[in-house]
């Protein structure tokens, strides 16, 4: 599949239209039209469009059909389509990123509080 049918392929699970994207990426509907037609796109283009689509320019480029289109058909209503299109998890995972990072932080810091008390008490034995 060619990179502009995948950029099309994307932009209609996502429920998006030719002509808002025309409008995000200040062009002619019917250049987007073309657009997704074409075999490759340059990279800077490909991002913008990858940002209106809210994925990356990778996953523009790794799209293959049968994976997802496997899923969605299994699904009984546009519904449950829309909701998979949709689906953001209940929390920011780069905010649960860091929580997790400052967690481990704050485990190795007690670590490292526990590690040097028993170097203290193994010094007080040695000197008695």
């Amino acid at each position: 599949m060619n990179l502009g049918r995948k950029i099309g392929r994307i932009r209609e699970l996502r429920g998006i239209k030719q002509s808002t994207m025309a409008i995000e990426l200040g062009i002619a509907q019917q250049n987007v039209s073309k657009l997704e037609h074409r075999d490759e796109v340059g990279d800077e283009l490909l991002k913008k469009v990858a940002n209106i689509l809210g994925v990356s320019p990778e996953g523009i480029r790794n799209y293959q059909e049968g994976d997802l289109q496997e899923i969605v058909t299994c699904m009984k209503t546009k519904k449950e389509k829309q909701m998979l299109i949709d689906y953001s998890p209940p929390f920011d995972p780069m905010e649960k990123i860091v929580q997790l990072y400052d967690e481990k932080v704050e485990l190795l810091q007690r670590l490292v509080e526990s590690e040097q008390e028993k170097v203290e008490i193994l010094r007080r034995m040695k000197e008695e």
